[in-house]
């Protein structure tokens, strides 16, 4: 397979074409241009059945669509990739919501006693928030160390990105952290909410 280039003036777009010449062999020419890739076909085909009438013109795209044919796979992986993260951070939310409710709701004569010895609906609130933040960082520092262990095995999928970019990193943790916080907020406000004697008579 032999490649050749073919300059015009300077200008926005390429053109791809392909000419096979037999079956197993063939050229491809960049045509630069100024004209819209639909209206450069059909001169690109009387161009080439004036060489040689036998000579079919195939694949003829833009460069664009070149590139874009090219990374199709990497896109979709990288949108299976972001759809299961969201995924997994939709699913770890529910669970912490789910772990922190159980918890209030077991606490729930705890609570009581607290606020009937004079504790403040906001310092419940925190109690509970720094609970569910302790647990929080207790994963997110495990799953970090996992992640750090294992980003050499996809070193090759990333691009424009270091395996081990400490803004990456941060904002991955930030984000966790905030999802904990965010999942443990009702909770929190519920067991605030809790009236001393309503909760001093819960089984």
């Amino acid at each position: 397979m032999r490649y050749a280039t073919l300059r015009a003036e300077p200008p926005p777009q390429f053109i791809v074409p392909y000419v096979q010449q037999t079956q197993v062999q063939g050229m491809t020419y960049e045509i630069r241009t100024r004209m819209k890739a639909e209206a450069i076909v059909p001169a690109l085909r009387r161009a080439v059945q004036q060489v040689d009438p036998d000579l079919p013109l195939m694949n003829i795209r833009t460069q664009d669509q070149q590139i874009g044919s090219a990374l199709q796979q990497e896109r979709l992986f990288v949108t299976l990739t972001s759809g299961f993260g969201l995924l997994a951070l939709a699913l770890a939310a529910v669970g912490i919501y789910g772990v922190m409710a159980y918890s209030v709701a077991r606490r729930t004569n705890e609570i009581g006693i607290r606020l009937a010895l004079g504790a403040q609906p906001a310092q419940v609130c925190g109690m509970i928030l720094r609970e569910s933040t302790g647990l929080a960082a207790v994963g997110v520092a495990a799953g970090l160390a996992g992640a750090i262990g294992l980003t050499r095995l996809i070193k090759s999928m990333l691009y424009g990105i270091a395996p081990y970019d400490p803004v990456t990193l941060a904002s991955g943790v930030g984000l966790l952290l905030f999802v904990a916080l965010a999942s443990s907020w009702i909770p929190a406000r519920r067991a605030a909410g809790v009236q001393p004697m309503t909760a001093l008579r819960h089984e």
